[in-house]
């Protein structure tokens, strides 16, 4: 008779799409299937399709001994009740009780946790932070938080609150993130640079009559400038575009290096965004980091893209079984 296969479920919630992948040891994602949340009709039609997905993954690997389902999700959650607590991106979702219904129907242990711990997990385990005891994994994409292993441990913090970076107010002024203008969110994220870009370019059109750039042709702000369009043109050499990424790669040092100072980590990894920005953010940031960080903290931590890119939404769900089991 052929061994079996160790092999655990990934459940990754989102706001725009579900998916359930199954995956070995290795990081080697086995077979994924994936859907629209449909967040407007509610949790229970997802939950429904998430178990379907579910159950036909296990029928067609037989191969696979499954023994665990981790779940990941935005916040707000209680991991240690597995419960979803209704995250802004899943506002019908509301004290879903969501390991107890994976448990209940498949008979193994089920277990939750947010997005940006689950990313840490992820690399630890299977990226950039493999080998490192202390690190912080950054999500810097739709939101800017963060995940802590310290001392090979995940850590939560007393309510679960741990890491939450983006929170931080930067400076009194400059975009919203997180219900504040000016912090680190709010400078760091797809948003935040885009409605930072917006406001800028408000105030250039103002101030100075002669300028001119591809992102507002004729002069008009488009209200549905993304930061994708703002990466393009400043690796374009865009000069207000480079100014943008600029400003915001200032920001994200300045975050880093109250990091650096409280925690001491040995790499800092950085995800989405910086991954495909990381030339324009860089030198700004290296800058920042220079003026406001301890140079001991700083001499001890490298700062690196994230190495799982589009795999990491798999990933990062499969790694919260894997720690657990």
């Amino acid at each position: 008779m052929n061994e079996r296969t160790d092999s655990v479920l990934g459940i990754d919630i989102g706001g725009t799409k579900c998916a359930v992948s199954l995956g070995d040891r290795s990081g080697n994602t086995i077979d994924k299937l994936a859907f629209p949340t449909r967040e407007p009709e509610g949790p229970g039609q997802a939950i429904e399709n998430l178990l379907g997905a579910a159950e036909q993954l296990i029928e067609r690997h037989p191969e696979c001994a499954l023994l665990g389902t981790g779940i990941s999700c935005g916040s707000p959650l209680d991991p240690e009740r597995g419960i979803i607590q209704s995250p802004a991106n899943l506002q019908s979702w509301i004290d879903v009780p969501i390991v107890r219904i994976f448990e209940d129907r498949f008979k193994f242990p089920a277990f939750l946790e947010n997005d940006a711990n689950a990313g840490a997990l992820a690399e630890h385990r299977f990226g950039a932070g493999r080998g490192y005891r202390h690190l912080v994994f950054i999500t810097f994409g739709t939101g800017f938080g963060s995940g802590l292993i310290l001392n090979n441990q995940l850590y939560r913090g007393a309510t679960t609150y741990a890491g939450e970076i983006g929170h931080v107010r930067l400076n009194e002024r400059g975009p919203v993130g997180c219900r504040k203008h000016g912090s680190a969110e709010g400078f760091c994220s797809g948003g935040g640079i885009a409605r930072l870009a917006r406001y800028r370019l408000r105030q250039k059109f103002d101030s100075t009559p002669e300028f001119h750039t591809t992102l507002a042709p004729g002069g008009t702000i488009p209200h549905d400038l993304t930061t994708e369009q703002i990466a393009n043109a400043a690796k374009a050499g865009d000069p207000f575009a480079r100014e943008i990424f600029e400003i915001s790669g200032r920001y994200l040092g300045r975050a880093l290096a109250i990091l650096l100072d409280i925690l001491n980590p040995e790499v800092i990894i950085i995800g989405s965004i910086f991954v495909r920005c990381e030339s324009l953010l860089r030198p700004s940031m290296q800058t920042e980091l220079e003026k406001e960080a301890l140079p001991q903290t700083l001499a001890a931590c490298k700062i690196v893209a994230a190495q799982l890119d589009e795999r990491i939404g798999d990933l990062a769900a499969q790694s919260i079984a894997w720690s657990n089991i």
